[in-house]
C-alpha cells in the first residue's frame, strides 16, 4: 500500500507522492475529500482559546446539544462521536438485544461498508437485508420480511435503519417516511435513521427537521457534520430519550468519549448557527444538479438513480472512466449499483463541476 523501503536500516527516502492530491484540482471521489468549511475552523479556533473542562463538560458540548435541541424544536439527548460507523453502530446497539435483527436496505452503508460494526457492537444483532428502487426501503418490504417468520428459531425483527440519503443518492418523501413509519408501528420496530448525509436530504426536502425525524417516529438520529463541512464529528440524537439511558457509557467503552470533546462539539456550534449546515448542503446539492444536467447531455452517458442530494450516479463506457483516471480525476466505481460516482461537497465549485463534465464531453467524443 505504501511505498516503503525493503531495508528499513537504509538511509532512503519514503515516495509519498501518489497519496497526495492535487490541491488544484477538485476531487469527486467522495464529500470526505473535502477540507474544514470557515466556520467550523473558525469554532475550533475560538474553542482553542484557552483550557477547558474535559469529556464534554465544556460551554461548547453544552451549547452544541442545546442548538440542535433548537434546530429540531423537542427534548432530546445529544451525544458526539467521532465517526458515522460508531454513531450507527453504538445507537443500533442502544435500541436492541442480540437476538434482535435489522431491517435495512440490501446496499446501507451499515450493510455494505462498515465492516460488521453494527453486528459487533451489538453482540451479533442480525442485518436483515431486503431489496427496493432507488436504495430506498419499502413498507411492502419491510412487511414481508418481519412477517416470514414469528418463532423463536428466528431473530426477532427491532429496528427499521433508513438512510437518508440514501447510498444512492436518493431521499425520502414526507410520505414516504409516514408510510415506514406506520408500518414500523405496526410490528413495534424502533426506527434508527443514517443521516450521514441528512443535511444534503434537507436541503431537498425544505421542510423543518422535526417534519421528516421524530415526528415521522425516527427515534434516533446520527446527524452527519464530516461530510458537510467538519474536519470530524458526528451528533447521535435520541429522540426518544428511554433509549439513551446508559448511552454514555457505550461511547466511553467504544473509544467515542472524546477527551478534549469541545473539538468535536464546537464545529458544531460554528456550523448551527446562521445556518452554515444548511447552507453547504445546498451549495453541494446545486453542484450535483449542474453535473447531473451536463452528462445528461453526453451521449452514452445513463445514470443509475435520481439526482436528489449531493451525488450523480452515472454509467458510462468503461473506456471513458479510464481516460478521466488517467486525466487524474478520483471517483469510486464501487459504491451503490453499478458506474461511477461523483460526489459534490460544500467546496465544490462551479469551475470543477465544468471542468469534469469537459473531460467527459472531450473523451468519449473521442471514442465514438
Amino acid at each position: 500500500m505504501f511505498d516503503v523501503p525493503s531495508d528499513p536500516t537504509q538511509d532512503s527516502v519514503v515516495n509519498y507522492s501518489h497519496l497526495v492530491a492535487d490541491p488544484q484540482r477538485c476531487q469527486f471521489a467522495s464529500d470526505n475529500y473535502a477540507g474544514i468549511c470557515p466556520e467550523a475552523w473558525q469554532a475550533m479556533t475560538e474553542a482553542n482559546a484557552g483550557p477547558a473542562p474535559a469529556y464534554g463538560n465544556d460551554v461548547w458540548t453544552f451549547k452544541a446539544a442545546d442548538l440542535l435541541r433548537e434546530l429540531f424544536e423537542v427534548k432530546c439527548e445529544v451525544f458526539f462521536a467521532f465517526n458515522g460507523t460508531a454513531s450507527n453502530a453504538l445507537a443500533l446497539a442502544a435500541m436492541c438485544q442480540s437476538y434482535h435483527s435489522i431491517v435495512c436496505h440490501e446496499r446501507a452503508h451499515i450493510e455494505t461498508d462498515e465492516c460488521g460494526a453494527p453486528e459487533f457492537f451489538s453482540n451479533g444483532t442480525k442485518l436483515m437485508l431486503v431489496s427496493g428502487d432507488e436504495g430506498k426501503v419499502t413498507p411492502e418490504a419491510v412487511s414481508e420480511v418481519v412477517t416470514r417468520r414469528d418463532d423463536i428459531h428466528f431473530p426477532k425483527p427491532r429496528v427499521l435503519s433508513l438512510t437518508q440519503a440514501t447510498e444512492l443518492g436518493t431521499v425520502y418523501s414526507l410520505d414516504e417516511l409516514r408510510a415506514l413509519n406506520e408500518v414500523a408501528r405496526r410490528f413495534e420496530l424502533r426506527i434508527h435513521m443514517d443521516g450521514a448525509r441528512f443535511a444534503n436530504a434537507l436541503a431537498t426536502l425544505k421542510l423543518p427537521p422535526k417534519e421528516v425525524t421524530w415526528k415521522v417516529g425516527v427515534d434516533v438520529l446520527c446527524f452527519g457534520g464530516t461530510k458537510n463541512g467538519m474536519a470530524v464529528g458526528e451528533a447521535i440524537i435520541f429522540f426518544n430519550r428511554e433509549l439513551a439511558e446508559q448511552f454514555a457509557y457505550r461511547c466511553k467503552q467504544a473509544g467515542q468519549l472524546a477527551s478534549k470533546m469541545r473539538y468535536l462539539s464546537a464545529p458544531w456550534v460554528g456550523m448551527l448557527q446562521n445556518k452554515v449546515w444548511l447552507k453547504n448542503a445546498e451549495h453541494a446539492n446545486r453542484c450535483a444538479a449542474r453535473l447531473h444536467e451536463a452528462l445528461s447531455q453526453v451521449p452514452g452517458v445513463k445514470f443509475v438513480s435520481q439526482r436528489q442530494a449531493n451525488s450523480v450516479f452515472a454509467q458510462m463506457d468503461p473506456a471513458v472512466l479510464e481516460g478521466l483516471r488517467e486525466k487524474g480525476w478520483k471517483f469510486y466505481t464501487f459504491i451503490g449499483a453499478g458506474g461511477a460516482r461523483f460526489m459534490c461537497s460544500w467546496s465544490t465549485t462551479e469551475a470543477d463541476v465544468d471542468a469534469l463534465a469537459a473531460d467527459v464531453r472531450e473523451i468519449a467524443g473521442r471514442l465514438a
